[in-house]
């Protein structure tokens, strides 16, 4: 082989990565797959759990059932936020919230649609109950 036919063929193979770069971009762009991958990293940072992949598994999966059901999906609640918005909310102390407040910070996580129906049963709603829905 001379060295014109070598110099076509390192052109054409090095076309051919080119393509295979811009076209792997593409893919990870059209899909968000870089997007995905820093909100999980960072979940994962955040919360640093015991367990990493059983974290990163039960993560997609609220993820996916977030995606089928159309409610949001925040990733960085855990005990300690549900627990300080709850006395937040819970300005005077007495251990329980009002309905409204309930379905307020529910939007506000949004963990329901503004136009959700939640069924209000009379109770105030308990630290446990908000953690539980939370």
């Amino acid at each position: 082989m001379g060295p014109g036919c070598l110099a076509t063929a390192l052109r054409g193979a090095m076309e051919a990565s080119r393509n295979r770069e811009r076209e792997a971009k593409e893919y990870l762009e059209k899909h968000k797959i870089m997007e995905l991958l820093n909100l999980l990293t960072s979940a994962l940072l955040f919360c640093r759990p015991g367990k990493p992949r059983e974290y990163l598994i039960a993560t997609l999966e609220r993820l996916r059932i977030a995606q089928v059901t159309g409610v949001a999906f925040s990733f960085f609640m855990d005990n300690t936020n549900i627990v300080a918005m709850f006395e937040m909310l819970d300005s005077s102390n007495r251990g329980t919230i009002s309905f409204v407040q309930y379905k307020e910070a529910l939007k506000t996580l949004g963990l329901c649609t503004a136009d959700e129906v939640l069924k209000d049963d009379g109770h105030a709603i308990t630290l446990e109950k908000f953690r539980n829905e939370v």
